[in-house]
């Protein structure tokens, strides 16, 4: 290195290491909390999995029947981990990109224990009976204030970040920043009030419900999936974004299509067929965002695929992205009317929202807090193989997931559509896939158990401690020390 890069890197590291001092508190809050409801939620995926080809598993616990383990599942995945974990991570990718210190620490770490409150208080009320049955919105009416308070804190910390930046140009990861902290409270809160509210009954609470539920993964969690992506991949490559007018129109065409594509979970209910359309045609125009985003990622990772043998971060976040590509492609094709009568009502929808959550969200989720945790401790992980088991058994898991559960419900579905084939011998056949879904589980959750004591060594400071970060290589261990 000579004097002059030396000279350059010096204030880069000082202000880095300013930001991520900022971060530590608030994002380890989030993180941690993040990683307890992941193990909670796959404890409760594996008791659901099990029930659903052996029902009488635990069926003396009225508890734990599948009708409450399963949406306690659910939201404890969306409201526990993905949320906080996109939290954690949507505010230190904004302080670091806006080059300012985090604002309002004292308030995100408060607001972390009640988000905590939340989940766990809005899943016992669904464990004793007392869910709303409304799906992704299970937890009772009185908890949304709650986690609608929270988000206008972290709103207004993001805002903040971005009004006081340091730098001119505004990075296209700070776009999808943007979009997550300005639509996602506005969709929630519309939910809730038109939902539980009563504003909304009969057919249009149901096209409510999936307007709400749709857009959780496509106005939530997508943004900060493909912000982090669009961060991590040329900061651990050491190279720019391929081009950064295809970001911009995948961001704008993201922007306009989501958000009309949940009707199509409707086709054939009783509503005006206008609407249902509607929610195809925008469907499929997703190709549009979906085609420019996988160009991008693909053209600036090419060349250069042979890092993901040296990156954890690289790993999680490219097969995050590819995830994301094929998820998006399938959603649009199963919205077709005639794809639709084969797959609705089968284990190929669950499949498929599975791939979404986590084959693209949770991997990208894992790959950032790879990344950033080392720069919040100044300590590198612990363990190389822990990071192995924990990738191979979650990618591996997955795959076994999506695959078996994908082909099972297209053979579900055109059995169901038979009438020579009986009910009961659709149930039985579906059977061998079922059980695929339990060893997949396992696996995850292996991998999950990994990663969990990985995350508990890296914040007890029980790794090694990090290089200088002007002097350490772009790709390390820990994804990169830049």
């Amino acid at each position: 290195m000579n004097a002059a890069t030396s000279s350059d890197a010096a204030p880069a590291a000082a202000w880095r290491a300013e930001v991520d001092a900022s971060c530590a508190y608030p994002v380890v809050a989030f993180f941690v909390s993040a990683v307890f409801w992941l193990l909670f939620g796959t404890v409760l995926a594996l008791l659901a999995s099990i029930k659903m080809h052996t029902p009488g598993f635990l069926s003396g616990a009225e508890w734990l029947t599948f009708g409450r383990v399963r949406p306690v599942h659910l939201n404890t995945m969306i409201y526990g981990w993905g949320s906080m974990a996109g939290v954690g991570t949507l505010l230190w990718l904004q302080a670091r990109l806006s080059r300012v210190r985090l604002p309002l620490q004292l308030p995100l770490v408060v607001g972390c224990a009640l988000w905590d409150l939340g989940v766990a208080g809005g899943s016992i009320a669904i464990l004793t009976g007392h869910g709303t049955s409304v799906e992704w919105l299970e937890f009772p009416y009185g908890w949304s204030f709650l986690f609608a308070g929270i988000f206008v804190v972290v709103m207004a910390a993001s805002l903040m970040m971005f009004s006081a930046r340091r730098v001119g140009h505004v990075y296209v990861s700070q776009w999808y920043l943007f979009g997550a902290v300005l639509w996602f409270p506005f969709l929630y809160v519309m939910a809730n009030a038109l939902i539980h509210g009563a504003l909304a009954r009969g057919v249009v609470q149901a096209a409510t419900n999936w307007w709400f539920a749709h857009n959780v993964l496509g106005l939530w969690f997508t943004p900060i999936g493909l912000a982090t992506v669009y961060y991590l991949l040329p900061k651990v490559l050491g190279r720019p974004i391929h081009s950064y007018y295809l970001s911009l129109l995948g961001f704008w065409t993201l922007a306009l299509f989501y958000n009309w594509a949940g009707t199509h979970h409707l086709v054939g209910g009783p509503l005006p067929a206008w609407l249902i359309t509607v929610g195809i045609v925008g469907s499929v125009m997703m190709f549009i965002p979906v085609t420019t985003v996988a160009v991008n990622h693909h053209m600036t990772m090419k060349g250069h695929f042979a890092l993901l043998k040296v990156s954890p971060t690289l790993r999680f976040i490219v097969l995050g992205a590819m995830s994301y590509t094929v998820v998006s492609f399938q959603g649009s094709l199963q919205s077709l009317r005639t794809v639709n009568e084969v797959t609705h009502f089968t284990h190929y929808t669950i499949a498929h929202a599975h791939l979404g959550v986590y084959g693209f969200f949770t991997m990208v989720m894992f790959g950032a807090i790879y990344y950033i945790a080392p720069r919040l401790t100044g300590r590198e992980w612990s363990s190389p193989r822990l990071i192995k088991i924990h990738f191979w058994g979650t990618a591996l898991g997955m795959a076994v997931y999506w695959i078996g559960l994908t082909w099972g419900g297209i053979l579900q579905g055109l059995a169901m559509d038979n009438p020579d084939v009986a009910f009961l011998d659709v149930v039985r056949h579906t059977m061998p896939y079922l059980w695929s879904r339990t060893f997949a589980g396992v696996l995850m959750a292996v991998g999950h158990v990994a990663f969990a004591i990985l995350v508990w060594r890296m914040f007890t400071l029980k790794g090694r401690r990090l290089p200088e970060p002007a002097s350490a290589p772009v790709v390390a261990m820990a994804g990169g020390a830049q």
